[in-house]
């Protein structure tokens, strides 16, 4: 299997960092802006980029949209991107396209529009989107249960000093108690990055660690407070 080529539609403060980390990981990348400013940026970085007017399609037809293997829409302005996914699906039929939300209301819209997957800005951030995406087996998992589960989302949280998760194993915890799903975590100690929890295997749950938890928004609000207590 050949290097996996993405295209990316925005070179802004989300795209940069997502761009950057998907080349990390070995993905060939051509950006593809109408801001002349973002188009340099993306350029001085290495990035083979296109400038065109995204309000034309023929501009769009252009580029080749069958060739990738991942279109990946990351418009500064989120509501640009719903655009972009409408415009997409119906020039070409079966893009495997993948996109940013600030909110359900977009991502919503998002889904609507043919998005393949929706990742929410508000629970996850930019400089840790690429770990998902370049895992296609962990998100192909994950995907189908998001997508038709309404209100469904990811949020990353920090465990605080004094929190009742602080000392413990991961597989200690019932996550599930608290309507959530364990998804991965950053080890503080550790500087590892980004790892996904996977069976048979537990982690040292430390103040300072990142965890990312998926579920229901609300749900994962009032957990994101509850960590902060000693006892629960």
């Amino acid at each position: 299997m050949g290097i996996k080529k993405i295209l990316i539609f925005g070179y802004g403060h989300h795209g940069r960092h997502i761009a950057v980390g998907l080349k990390e990981d070995g993905y060939l990348i051509t950006v593809v802006e109408q801001d002349q400013e973002n188009l340099q940026q993306a350029q001085k970085d290495g990035f083979e980029s296109i400038l065109i007017n995204m309000g034309e399609d023929t501009e769009i037809l252009k580029l080749g949209l069958e060739q990738y293997d991942q279109i990946v829409c990351v418009m500064d302005d989120e509501h640009y991107n719903v655009f972009l996914t409408l415009s997409l699906n119906a020039l070409v039929e079966g893009l495997n396209i993948v996109a940013i939300s600030d909110s359900v209301h977009v991502t919503n819209k998002l889904r609507l529009a043919g998005a393949k997957r929706v990742i929410d800005m508000y629970e996850v951030s930019a400089n840790r989107i690429h770990n998902i995406l370049h895992r296609p087996i962990a998100t192909e998992l994950l995907k189908e249960f998001v997508i038709n589960k309404e209100g469904i989302s990811f949020m990353e949280m920090e465990i605080p000093k004094g929190s009742f998760l602080h000392g413990k194993m991961s597989d200690e915890v019932n996550f599930g108690d608290y309507g959530v799903l364990l998804v991965g975590l950053i080890d503080f100690e550790r500087h590892k990055g980004f790892e996904f929890v996977t069976a048979g295997h537990t982690h040292h749950l430390d103040a300072g660690d990142i965890i990312v938890c998926m579920g229901e928004v609300e749900k994962l609000r009032i957990f994101k407070k509850m960590i902060a207590k000693k006892d629960v």
